[in-house]
């Protein structure tokens, strides 16, 4: 193989596909991004067998061929260079010589044949949507996703696609996040499937624009194909619960909020607290909203909040965190706040689309 690519583009495509590369893995080969080099491209390919990312570039070829080189080293190498052309020839050992401008390096890499394989897949249905919207639906709902393994379901993030709507939700057993929006793109069957949280995370962070992207899903894997990378996944396996059922369909109490505003109160009240276990409680009561937090080993603090409000007081308490997590990402101006008691699910919906619901926390 025998290669000239201009830096930039390779930077950027490396930056795509090295974030799933582990730095201790038993196996070594995936420590290593493939490299493919044919009619005038290079294709760019990682996996840690759970997500796999493909991107590629212009490049002349001027010999065609395969290789595995240590993905972080050569990353490392090409952002140390300055010149505009990399030059990369690779022998039957699969030693690279490296040179950029005055730059010569000699990598050491491994024979392409032992490189997991992309899986067959099947699509069962497909979604087209412009990338930044999709990417807005992830960055909306999937903070909510659990960390825990003991419900797996609940690590991931439910892709439901029903009467040509999308619905994308995330949820921990505290809290849940929902997205809906209708998608004009979609063919096949309706379902549901769950998307793994790294996958979605990988995909936060490399949509980018209204570039067109292709969402494929299959009965086992998920596909994302766009302009610049496709990425596949696993599908995480078991039943996502019913999550309309914790949705409460009427509120006595509907508060609208500046969420600027709110979400800066909550964050400076937070303050005195010590712990992720504590809690902040909001004071509803005639025109305006009181928060309230305090802590044995800090102190207390209260601010408030004018708003339109006529019904009877109520104080109820939340994870501060918790309540932040939509404020901070529903990019929204305003919020919609509905409450029923200090103990039942709470509600708050933000633009076309978007519902967070929120267990309130018992005060000890």
């Amino acid at each position: 193989m025998k290669i000239k690519v201009v830096r930039e583009p390779l930077q950027k495509a490396l930056h795509r596909v090295n974030s799933i590369v582990g730095s201790r893995t038993m196996l070594p080969i995936l420590g290593n991004v493939l490299l493919k080099a044919e009619e005038n491209r290079l294709t760019l390919v990682t996996t840690d067998l759970e997500v796999r990312i493909s991107t590629s570039v212009e490049a002349a070829v001027e010999q065609p061929g395969c290789t595995t080189l240590p993905c972080r080293k050569l990353l490392a190498l090409v952002n140390c260079f300055t010149a505009d052309e990399v030059e990369m020839e690779v022998d039957a050992n699969h030693h690279a010589a490296i040179s950029c401008g005055s730059s010569r390096f000699k990598l050491l890499g491994l024979g392409p044949e032992d490189f997991p394989e992309d899986a067959g897949f099947e699509e069962v249905r497909s979604i087209r949507m412009a990338e930044g919207d999709f990417k807005k639906m992830l960055t909306m709902i999937s903070y909510a996703a659990s960390s825990e393994d003991s419900r797996k379901a609940l690590t991931g993030v439910l892709c439901s696609v029903a009467g040509g709507v999308l619905t994308l939700v995330a949820t921990d057993g505290k809290r849940l996040a929902m997205q809906e929006k209708e998608a004009a793109g979609v063919e096949g069957s309706d379902g549901d499937v769950i998307i793994p949280i790294k996958a979605v995370n990988e995909l936060k962070r490399m949509l980018e624009g209204d570039g067109g992207l292709k969402v494929s899903i299959g009965e086992k894997q998920c596909r994302f194909e766009s302009a610049n990378f496709t990425l596949s996944s696993k599908l995480v396996e078991g039943t996502y619960p019913n999550y309309r059922l914790v949705i409460p369909q009427n509120f006595t109490r509907v508060v609208e909020i500046d969420t600027a505003k709110f979400l800066a109160k909550i964050e400076t009240v937070s303050q005195v607290l010590s712990d992720s276990s504590s809690y902040i409680i909001l004071a509803l009561s005639e025109k305006l909203m009181k928060l309230q937090a305090s802590s044995v080993e800090v102190g207390e603090g209260s601010d408030v909040i004018d708003l339109e409000y006529t019904g009877e007081p109520i104080e109820i308490s939340f994870n501060p965190e918790f309540l932040a997590d939509p404020l901070k990402y529903c990019g929204a101006e305003k919020i919609q706040m509905k409450i029923n008691d200090e103990l039942n699910p709470v509600a708050i919906e933000a633009g076309e689309g978007f519902l967070y619901v929120i267990m309130p926390i018992r005060k000890r």
